[in-house]
């Protein structure tokens, strides 16, 4: 019996230094065979930071911004970013295999740009009856001009909150009947069934409120912002698309243009290393603390109308 319980905890040992997939710029994916001194030695983090992401371990949402890496724990999405690659635990885990197959598809996305250029952007100036492709085609190039890190982070920050903005919407749909039941038939049955449901929905209004904690935390501090800028500490200026050419080639689309001046600048300032301009990252972080600030009204509505009903005798 000992011996079989030593296997057990080797067997099981072995299956959680595996339990991390690798996906690099091109969105191959390698599972590795790594313990944690490998992982911190590949990514140069410290023992500390991995422990964030140790799912035996109970750690707050949080976002961690390093010299080479982004320590990344949301609920169930526990990554290592790099400027080059994302290491992420448990991809065989159901709520995880959705976002290892976005990573591949998205990430990517920089050879499509990279292609477009190498073809002179011939293709962009079809017919007439092409330019709403054209428009879409040439603000995905753009998109993708992002640093690679961001591109992950975008992927995680958009899993995370649509998970939990479905959990709300889950508790918010089975809330109203189980209130009205309520209502009409004051019952053992129908008040433990509400309880269960607020205790549920404390619980994850207290998940939604510490993503939403760490995006605020991240917006309100410019320097913990420019932590994230990976590639910004690895490469030097280079010469993006400049405002002129994008008027130029695209002057019948002033909406478009605007659109590509906007992304342009905030790749040069990307590029060129201004450690003081942050707007691409705010921007991105902005748009999901305004989705997961939306999923906490809706279950800050859900419990007015818990109060509402005059029930709190029963919370």
């Amino acid at each position: 019996m000992a011996a079989e319980e030593v296997y057990g905890s080797i067997k099981k040992k072995a299956a959680t230094s595996r339990s991390w997939i690798l996906l690099d710029s091109t969105g191959e994916g390698t599972i590795l065979d790594l313990d944690k001194y490998a992982i911190m030695h590949r990514v140069e983090i410290h023992a500390r930071d991995l422990r964030i992401l140790d799912p035996l371990l109970s750690y707050p949402s949080t976002i961690l911004g390093r010299e080479t890496a982004i320590v990344l724990n949301l609920e169930h999405i526990k990554a290592i970013i790099t400027a080059e690659e994302v290491l992420l635990r448990d991809p065989t885990d159901d709520n995880v295999v959705p976002i290892v197959e976005e990573l591949r598809r998205r990430l990517p996305s920089a050879n499509v740009a990279q292609q477009m250029r190498d073809d002179g952007m011939e293709n962009l100036s079809g017919q007439q009856h092409d330019v709403e492709a054209t428009e879409e085609d040439v603000l995905i190039s753009y998109n993708v001009e992002s640093p690679f890190e961001f591109r992950a982070l975008e992927v995680a920050l958009e899993a995370i909150c649509s998970f939990l903005d479905a959990r709300a919407t889950e508790l918010e749909t089975a809330a109203y009947p189980a209130l009205d039941e309520l209502t009409s038939k004051i019952s053992s049955r129908n008040l433990d069934r509400v309880r269960k449901l607020k205790s549920a929905m404390t619980r994850l209004t207290a998940r939604v409120q510490k993503v939403r904690d760490e995006l605020e935390q991240l917006l309100d501090d410019d320097d913990d912002m420019a932590d994230l800028y990976l590639s910004r500490k690895l490469t030097g200026p280079s010469s993006p698309l400049n405002e002129s050419t994008a008027h130029n080639c695209f002057a019948e689309s002033p909406t478009l243009g605007s659109k590509i001046s906007k992304a342009s600048r905030a790749s040069a300032a990307t590029t060129n290393g201004n450690e003081n301009d942050v707007e691409e990252l705010e921007m991105l972080l902005e748009a999901y603390f305004m989705q997961i600030d939306g999923t906490l009204n809706k279950l800050a509505t859900v419990s007015l109308s818990r109060n509402a009903y005059g029930y709190l005798i029963i919370c």
